[in-house]
């Protein structure tokens, strides 16, 4: 196959959205990878389920690619044939405007996401359940020796999303943060934060992570199905970060009162439904802030993966060998909360054969 075309496992129909079907996919735009193995997320599940809404159709999803560059445009420079690189959630923006001149391209109002959005020649970006994806080199990230490419591809998106919010809010030395839940997101954010110096405590409705959120380095394990659970942390944290899609299950002023004054409630979970009913005087006994983000920037990015390689983090990961049957399995095991924490497509030269 050359890298001037590609086939991918894709829906047609999100009301049979576990249906996968091999095809050829359509990718667009400057460097070529050919994908090793693709990560399966939350993200992707409500995607194709049509919890976030409607998709265009065919759709080849997947966000969290790692594979090796079999081509390059013209004026590439900072990749080259035969690299292993990385490829997250977003595969271009204009470069140009204020946002990306200031190191926001992730938050550029033209950004083309890695699959499911519209060029501006009409053809729509396809995802890493494929043989092959095209992405700008500024969204193609090398991956460093000292990480093995099942362990860094989820980083690439559950990752950043995770790391930039924890940097630019304060997580180091001295500070103490909530990460709520422990999953594909919050594995991340409990190893990042600890790794950043912060005395890390996860909130979590789930007691048996206790032992994990302990081994990835938690100071403490809060079970918050339990009755006025928060009431011995109130003034605690200096931030929450919220990686749950359960925000509208949440009594948030409970939540609120475990911050300290002017401290930050900060949510990367984004759930199927609108947030809960709150007054605005809720903010009010401690000043807390309310946010949420949007992956990271490239800087942050390969901020990350030094911070990786440097303390030896390892993503929790589950391999699955793609195919369609292993495509349709993890997004039902996914959309049913199931695997700790990660679910990684691998062995794509079986399916695909050898491509680089």
């Amino acid at each position: 196959m050359s890298a001037n075309s590609a086939t991918g496992f894709m829906i047609e129909n999100q009301k049979e959205w576990h249906n996968f079907k091999r095809r050829e996919t359509l990718p667009s735009i400057a460097v070529v990878s050919a994908a090793q193995m693709c990560i399966q997320s939350p993200e992707q599940a409500d995607s194709v389920s049509s919890g976030w809404g409607e998709c265009p159709l065919p759709i080849c999803v997947g966000h969290e690619i790692v594979g090796r560059v079999v081509a390059v445009g013209k004026t590439v420079k900072t990749v080259k044939i035969g690299d292993r690189v990385g490829v997250g959630a977003q595969v271009q923006s204009d470069l140009t405007c204020t946002n990306c001149l200031g190191d926001q391209e992730n938050y550029c109002s033209n950004m083309i996401d890695t699959y499911g959005s519209l060029y501006p020649d009409g053809t729509i970006s396809q995802g890493g359940f494929s043989s092959h994806i095209r992405a700008h080199e500024y969204f193609t990230f090398k991956i460093p020796d000292a990480i093995e490419s099942e362990v860094a591809a989820p980083m690439l998106c559950a990752g950043i999303t995770v790391y930039s919010p924890l940097v630019r809010l304060g997580a180091e030395p001295g500070k103490r943060l909530a990460v709520v839940g422990l999953g594909g997101l919050g594995h991340f954010a409990v190893m990042f934060a600890v790794a950043l110096g912060a005395e890390v405590y996860v909130l979590s409705h789930t007691p048996s992570k206790r032992g994990d959120a302990l081994k990835m380095g938690a100071k403490q394990f809060v079970v918050t199905g339990t009755k006025d659970w928060h009431k011995p942390y109130q003034f605690t944290f200096d931030l929450i970060l919220n990686t749950t899609d359960a925000l509208h299950s949440f009594v948030l002023p409970d939540y609120f009162s475990t911050l300290k004054v002017n401290g930050h409630f900060h949510t990367v979970g984004f759930g199927d439904h609108p947030l809960p009913s709150i007054m605005a005087q809720s903010f009010a006994p401690n000043g807390c802030y309310f946010g949420a983000s949007h992956i990271g920037n490239r800087p942050e990015m390969i901020a990350m993966f030094d911070l990786a390689a440097a303390c030896n983090l390892k993503s929790w990961i589950q391999p699955v060998p793609i195919s369609r049957d292993g495509c349709a399995q993890v997004v039902k095991d996914v959309h049913a909360n199931n695997g700790r924490y990660r679910y990684v497509l691998v062995e794509y030269d079986n399916e695909f054969g050898k491509r680089a």
